[in-house]
């Protein structure tokens, strides 16, 4: 492997993260996976590399000669599937998401070309648009759509079962091997359990087919390389689930951003591609949008079980303390959506 300049390390609010980037060996071996499959395009890294350590990842940002920048990303072996679903994704829904350069699927290793200007950005930049969010989540739920008769092939990837039947005991893990609730809290959980079940009953009666659920929508999780054009990505948090469990991060986002008020039209623009003529009214669609803004909340608590293995200390118990917070939002009054 050729001489580099330093590593540029950011490891944001987790300087006692454990990742496999510090050990020599996994180092090693991962960049030079990356520069060869690199190599084999004619590419060539150059300069210093920008490495960001979470405890859910290692994101290398690589400068290539004549090219524009590169990704490496390693996830830890809870989100592993994420080399393979994107792989699969960019066969199945191409204009939709990125088309990695090389994944090795066993390793949960991928290799990323970038994707234009982050939403996020783009939204900083702009004039404030309360409408802003109404076209990504259109497309978003078009791509659901289309992935509906995916969905086994999805689960056979590893992408964890997050359907409304599983819910329930997916809940009871949660809240039994949670460190941060005490007895009180369990005892306060436990005791609203019957009206998680019975959302769960009423979510999978909808008729509304299972389809990939993003889990972590939010504005830094998508790309708009031309006007009205999205590129979804970042898929390590995903489950295969109820579709419209994937509403509750970007409403939240789009609240945060401009205030409840736009939350009717970002709901109905997103149901808008799951209007079927005469199967299901539109109220039938904004009361399965209600619940289901309710129990994605516990595909976030979810996301905070996938980490590092050694995470543990004072990231452990951020981790932990996440969990938690997800898992008393499931019976936060009032809903994030109204029902009707």
């Amino acid at each position: 492997m050729e001489d580099q300049e330093p590593d540029l390390v950011d490891r944001g609010r987790f300087d006692a993260a454990v990742t496999p980037w510090e050990r020599a060996q996994w180092r090693d071996a991962a960049l030079g996976w990356a520069e060869r499959e690199l190599s084999a395009r004619g590419l060539r890294v150059t300069g210093a590399r920008q490495v960001r350590l979470r405890p859910w990842s290692v994101l290398v940002r690589m400068t290539v000669e004549g090219h524009a920048d590169v990704w490496f990303k390693a996830n830890p072996p809870a989100g592993a599937f994420e080399a393979g679903l994107g792989e699969a994704l960019a066969r199945w829904v191409p204009a939709r998401v990125l088309e990695p350069l090389a994944v090795d699927s066993g390793r949960g290793w991928s290799l990323l070309p970038s994707g234009g200007a982050l939403y996020r950005d783009v939204l900083d930049r702009g004039p404030a648009d309360p409408r802003a969010w109404e076209e990504p989540l259109r497309q978003y739920a078009d791509m659901q759509r289309v992935l509906v008769p995916y969905a086994e092939r999805i689960k056979a990837l590893g992408v964890p079962d997050g359907r409304p039947d599983a819910l329930p005991e997916i809940f009871d893990r949660l809240v039994t091997e949670n460190a941060a609730l005490d007895a009180a809290d369990r005892g306060r959980l436990r005791a609203a359990r019957p009206r998680l079940v019975d959302w769960c009953a009423e979510l999978a009666a909808t008729g509304v087919a299972d389809s990939l659920d993003h889990a972590d929508l939010h504005d830094g999780q998508l790309f708009a390389p031309g006007p009205g054009r999205f590129t979804f990505f970042d898929w390590g948090d995903a489950l295969v689930g109820h579709p419209f469990c994937s509403l509750l991060v970007p409403a939240r986002a789009a609240r945060k951003r401009y205030g409840s008020d736009v939350l009717p039209r970002l709901r109905d623009a997103y149901l808008e591609p799951w209007t079927d003529a005469g199967r299901r009214t539109p109220a039938d669609l904004r009361r399965a949008a209600s619940l289901a803004c309710r129990l994605g909340a516990i595909g976030r608590a979810c996301s905070w079980t996938r980490l590092f293995p050694g995470t543990s200390g004072t990231v452990g118990a951020v981790g932990a303390t996440e969990n938690a917070y997800w898992l008393r939002q499931l019976f936060a009054e009032p809903p994030l959506l109204p029902a009707g």
